[in-house]
């Protein structure tokens, strides 16, 4: 009796935020009328979100299974039958996403990351500054086209490697470590935003466009508008990394001649290597010239297709190397925030943010623009960013003004989670390796926000009225 009493209380401790969620939920759902103006479907639809909310920030269940209970709830509360939950679940945005997570496992399991790591110093030299500004500016460049998470899970094993043999017994270089990583962290972030491809919040919200009806942009005019924003970053970033984290070493010869060595027993790259670099190529193709006919998920979903095809890549190595959690997660959220605009939810919410800080802010357009960034920026370092967009996007979306601009302005700020571990997928990724600290998010985190907030302000004053 003892032993089931101390299995209980401690479920209970583990559990603590589940049923605090679900109490409140309770609470406002049976006891709480709606509040003025805002429709009963949209109410029990806010109360759910509200609750994931708590149990994404406190986490006392796994993601994915807070993405089911976000589905169920739908059906449950929300007055949705399940055929329309389903029905937002698959789209484009969710193949995309399934499409790219498959991809990455497709090219990492050529085991490209050493002759990466070789043609980088080929280009940078065996400075440390140089190097550090190399990983940058690739990984900011890759996952414009392929995803943060992707190009992290690329380029991690590279940094490892020159960690790796640059590292002796007792000598830890911990600041050099933090800039090769952070390198890659903040370079494959900042890169995401670039095009529509970069990212599952970018494909989100032309996802809410399209559902909205609120206009449309093109694969190259995303690029026209955001890259520049991009670009500017880029040495921004490396001076930040390197100012906060001045690596010890500032040669890495010994780490190159081992790498080179390395990479020489290994021979030339095999045919299934080069093989594997093209057809991603024809996907990064396809992507460009073909995505406003076919949509970014069906290229990406057939690029995996050819990938099995031609034996580069089998279907165990996908089946266990892709989170499909996170596929979950993505339909979850956007089927909500779909919801919140149908139920007049996100509108609501919209109305009262504006009403909150006309006060303080007269210009209207200035106004949307605030509560857009604002809303957008600080949710991305509390969620991830995609969920950020998810339940942010049709909020913005029905503040008034030109959608597409505070969309893109929406979208860019969501991936100002430079604060924790947890906002992007990329910071999760370097943290995992168990080599960098939590801290260590929060020494150059605020640099990193303050530097993008000016850009994007540069962007939307200087860059975007050419476009009008």
């Amino acid at each position: 009796m003892l032993h089931i009493s101390a299995d209980v209380l401690f479920w209970f401790q583990r559990s603590r935020w589940l049923l605090i969620s679900y109490t409140l939920g309770a609470i406002l759902y049976f006891f709480v009328p709606q509040p003025e103006g805002l429709s009963l479907e949209g109410y029990r639809i806010l109360i759910i979100i509200l609750m994931t909310l708590i149990l994404i920030l406190k986490e006392p269940l796994p993601l994915p299974a807070i993405a089911l209970q976000l589905l169920f709830w739908q059906v449950i509360m929300g007055g949705s039958t399940s055929n329309e939950v389903g029905g937002y679940f698959m789209n484009d945005a969710v193949f995309f996403i399934m499409g790219s997570l498959m991809l990455a496992v497709a090219i990492v399991s050529q085991g490209l990351d050493k002759r990466l790591a070789l043609g980088i110093i080929k280009i940078t030299g065996n400075k440390t500054w140089r190097i550090v500004a190399g990983l940058t500016a690739i990984s900011a460049v890759l996952s414009s086209f392929v995803g943060p998470h992707m190009v992290t899970a690329m380029m991690l094993p590279v940094a490892l490697t020159l960690i790796r043999f640059t590292s002796k017994k007792g000598q830890t270089n911990k600041q050099m470590v933090a800039a090769l990583l952070f390198s890659i962290a903040y370079g494959a972030t900042i890169g995401s935003i670039g095009t529509p491809s970069g990212g599952g919040r970018n494909v989100i919200m032309m996802n809410y466009w399209e559902e909205f009806g609120s206009g449309s942009l093109s694969y190259i005019a995303w690029i026209k508008r955001v890259y520049p924003m991009v670009l500017i970053q880029i040495p921004i970033t490396t001076l930040i990394i390197l100012k906060t984290f001045p690596p010890e070493i500032q040669v890495l010869d010994t780490a190159v001649r081992r790498l080179t060595a390395e990479v020489g027993r290994a021979g030339k790259p095999t045919y299934k290597e080069l093989l594997s670099v093209g057809l991603f190529a024809g996907v990064l193709f396809g992507w460009i010239a073909l995505s406003e006919t076919y949509g970014l998920g069906a290229i990406a979903l057939f690029g995996v297709f050819v990938y099995l095809a031609f034996g580069l890549v089998t279907w165990k190595d996908l089946n266990s190397g892709v989170n499909w959690g996170v596929i979950l997660l993505f339909g979850a959220t956007i089927s909500i925030g779909v919801q919140m605009k149908n139920t007049g939810g996100a509108a609501w919410l919209a109305g009262l943010s504006v009403q909150f800080l006309e006060g303080i802010i007269p210009n209207i357009d200035v106004l949307r623009a605030v509560v857009s960034v604002a809303l957008s920026g600080v949710m991305s370092n509390l969620l991830s960013s995609s969920a950020t967009v998810a339940v942010v996007g049709p909020v913005v979306l029905n503040l008034g003004g030109d959608p597409i601009l505070l969309g893109l302005a929406s979208v860019i700020s969501s991936a100002f989670g430079y604060f924790t571990a947890v906002a992007a997928p990329a910071c999760t990724i370097i943290y995992s390796s168990g080599l960098v600290k939590a801290t260590d998010f929060l020494r150059a985190g605020w640099k990193m926000a303050i530097m993008s907030i000016v850009s994007l302000s540069l962007l939307a004053f200087l860059w975007w009225p050419l476009f009008q």
